[in-house]
């Protein structure tokens, strides 16, 4: 492998022009491919196998009438409703709602056959019914001119569910722009050069374009929810600055040495650029082991985000070649005043000084970090999961209005309610066990109110709506979910065919977190059995892997402790603009430790490497370790930087969920670089001394040997080389 990546970085330093051209036509291929086929982001959920998810189905089969797409606007006055000018106004207002586009129905609150005043006469709502579940600004424009005859007569308005969330808000910031300006600035500070500090954000920006194209083609064949664009995003720019860091500082020091152009930009892409190839295809592995969660819109995220990885890492090691083929020794051209430059392997810089107190007193250092991750560690004892709903949103917003009134108004379980839908199978006593059922269900712990059974036209499926005492993310909420599953409908149903199913929001986040908790020991053990594998691979090592997967433990256990701390428990949660707790999203921690766990092992490799590299040389296991973290320090401290900063960019969304994997990615790559890789990684590989890289007999003649340090590579190309090169090239071009 190396020698293919040797081939193709000599090469790029020859013929930039054509490898460049190959990735113009491909970009402006794929962008043609997206704007023909690419889709828009799909929030279809569903959960194969489980009751919410059967029961949802059979609704959507067998009651269409009960499924068409709805949202309510809220009428609230503390003067009241009642009177006739205000009563006019409204159902001028439901009149003028109804007529809107794509609506299929308006109903008035006032309607004697269902209405929906409040007891105290304050509050009533109208269901506006549309044609489809995508409701576009527009149509939030035309429901606010509707209402406007309400309004005038002094009636506050709101608006939930997809009509609410249409309604347009003040853009947020660009989290990409902050990410990418952080990032210039820590580029700016490594390489104190304009040309050095643009090669990686060129190349990340590249691969991040053709990868959002990618993104969109994929949503046009499959259901990509956005939260996977969002990730994919965070990902594709945070790895593609980082992997082209690295390779770019290795081509920065083979030229400091003398090498030429296209000899440097060779080695660089075969030593470095190796790391960037196995660190990359660890990510997607463990970011493809999301493929045992059980649910489909889990699985569509880790390959969105898996297609991210894969192309800026194909940009690293192919289009970043290119560009330094171009630049030629310009590379460091253009010095940025006032920043002064040090050599790579400084043996007085402060990352070599801190690693040999490190390696002198693993013990105590090591004690001290592990103590502090086990602290932060901790919260995620207390960790509830939950799908976010408009509580969370910020109390300006209408949904979150419309959320407060409905609770105030008609019980805090009026935003959650349970469906329970009856299978009847034909049975002769589906009359005498529908009511049994409905009885059971009123006087049950935790029920507030229980609607009247409304069968389908087959009268092969019956719909009971219950509305619980607690709102939809509290603990009493999902107790009496358990409640009605395992003792009140079992125990109406008695010996009867009639089958019951539980179904709605609370029911459906119930059943994805048990999905996830079932699969979590087979989604870890692929996980950190493939990742294990793949560094056992790298490093011909059978302690290494063991211990990286260790620490990367504890780094993702600490970064979801904080993530609890903040979301879950309110802790400074408003310094980001979180209101109240927050529950941690079901899928969020699955995802966050298949994506943390393989960027961990990013720094792994690329540090690891370069002891590795030591070590091979003098055979002084400590002295490696100083080393190592000496040349790298700076490099992997930059990188750091720049992931942080773009994680940390999407704190600032809008959207709760993307704030949640913000904190928590970023938080994660923060320990990581600091307490484990400066702390924990030297005080371990101090300890285990030669032993590290201790490898059983007859699995070292199994293993292909792998060389990181290129010291094998050949200097020249072959003629062979390059028509295999040019040939290739000539075909994509």
């Amino acid at each position: 492998m190396s020698r293919i990546l040797y081939r193709i970085g000599h090469f790029s330093g020859r013929h930039p022009w054509r490898i460049l051209a190959a990735w113009v036509v491909i970009g402006i291929s794929v962008f043609m491919l997206s704007s023909s086929i690419g889709g828009s982001p799909d929030e279809s959920f569903d959960i194969p196998g489980a009751e919410s998810q059967r029961a949802a189905d059979a609704v959507t089969d067998r009651f269409p009438e009960e499924t068409v797409y709805t949202s309510n606007v809220i009428f609230h006055s503390d003067k009241g409703l009642d009177d006739p000018a205000t009563k006019a106004a409204i159902e001028q207002s439901v009149t003028e709602l109804a007529e809107g586009h794509k609506v299929v129905s308006a109903t008035s609150p006032y309607d004697p056959r269902g209405p929906t005043l409040s007891e105290d006469g304050k509050t009533a709502f109208a269901t506006v019914a549309y044609d489809s579940d995508k409701i576009e600004a527009s149509q939030f424009k035309e429901a606010s001119a509707a209402t406007k005859a309400a309004r005038d007569a002094g009636v506050q308005v709101e608006y939930d569910g997809g009509l609410g969330y249409a309604k347009a808000e003040a853009a947020a910031p660009s989290s990409e722009k902050i990410g990418i300006l952080v990032a210039i600035v820590v580029l700016a500070v490594a390489f104190g050069s304009l040309v050095a500090l643009s090669i990686p954000i060129v190349t990340a920006l590249f691969g991040l374009l053709i990868g959002v194209s990618s993104l969109s083609i994929m949503s046009g064949m499959i259901a990509v929810p956005e939260i996977a664009n969002i990730v994919g995003m965070m990902l594709g720019l945070g790895v593609g600055i980082d992997y082209a860091l690295f390779i770019l500082s290795r081509h920065r020091q083979n030229l400091d040495d003398g090498m030429t152009v296209p000899e440097a930009i060779g080695q660089a892409n075969s030593t470095a650029g190796l790391s960037v190839l196995f660190a990359g295809v660890t990510v997607i592995v463990a970011i493809a082991g999301l493929q045992v969660s059980g649910v489909p819109m889990m699985t569509v995220m880790g390959w969105a985000s898996a297609l991210m990885v894969l192309i800026t890492m194909l940009a690293a090691i192919t289009l970043l070649p290119a560009i330094l083929g171009i630049v030629k020794t310009k590379v460091n051209a253009a010095k940025i005043p006032f920043i002064k430059q040090r050599p790579a392997n400084d043996p007085s810089s402060g990352s070599a000084r801190w690693a040999a107190r490190v390696v002198k007193h693993p013990v105590r250092y090591g004690i001290v970090a592990t103590v502090i991750l086990g602290v932060l560690a901790a919260p995620v004892f207390s960790m509830r999961l939950g799908f976010t709903d408009a509580s969370n949103d910020a109390s300006s917003t209408t949904t979150r209005k419309a959320y407060d009134i409905m609770a105030d108004s008609y019980g805090p379980g009026f935003n959650g309610e349970l469906v329970v839908v009856l299978e009847t199978h034909g049975a002769a006593d589906t009359d005498a066990t529908v009511a049994r059922v409905s009885k059971a269900l009123a006087s049950a712990k935790g029920v507030d109110s229980v609607d009247a059974p409304t069968f389908n036209k087959g009268k092969d499926l019956a719909i009971i709506g219950v509305k619980p005492t607690s709102a939809p993310q509290d603990a009493e909420t999902s107790d009496t979910l358990h409640r009605l599953r395992d003792t009140v409908l079992p125990d109406a149903i008695g010996d009867s065919k009639v089958e019951p199913m539980v179904t709605g929001a609370t029911a459906m986040s119930e059943d994805v977190s048990n999905r996830l908790q079932d699969r979590m020991p087979w989604f870890l053990g692929a996980v950190i059995g493939l990742s294990f594998l793949v560094l056992m691979l790298v490093f011909r090592s059978v302690l290494v892997p063991l211990k990286a997967a260790v620490l990367n433990l504890l780094s993702v256990g600490a970064a979801y402790g904080v993530v609890v701390a903040v979301f879950q428990w309110g802790w400074a949660a408003n310094l980001i603009g979180v209101e109240g707790s927050v529950p941690i999203m079901p899928l969020a921690p699955m995802l966050m430790f298949a994506i943390l766990f393989g960027l961990s092992m990013d720094y792994e490799v690329f540090l690891l490497s370069r002891v590795r590299e030591q070590f091979t040389r003098h055979g002084d296991a400590k002295k490696a370790i100083v080393e190592g973290v000496a040349t790298t320090g700076r490099v992997i401290t930059s990188a750091a930087l720049i992931m942080i900063s773009v994680f940390a960019s999407f704190i600032l969304m809008a959207d709760v969920t993307a704030k949640m994997f913000g904190v928590g990615l970023a938080v994660a790559v923060l320990l990581d670089v600091t307490l484990v890789r400066m702390v924990l990684v030297p005080s371990a590989m101090s300890l285990l001394g030669a032993r590290a890289w201790w490898l059983p007999k007859w699995l070292d003649r199994l293993l292909p040997n792998i060389d990181l340090e290129g010291g094998h590579v050949e200097t020249k190309l072959t003629e062979e080389d390059e028509k295999f090169l040019e040939e290739d090239t000539r075909v994509l071009v």
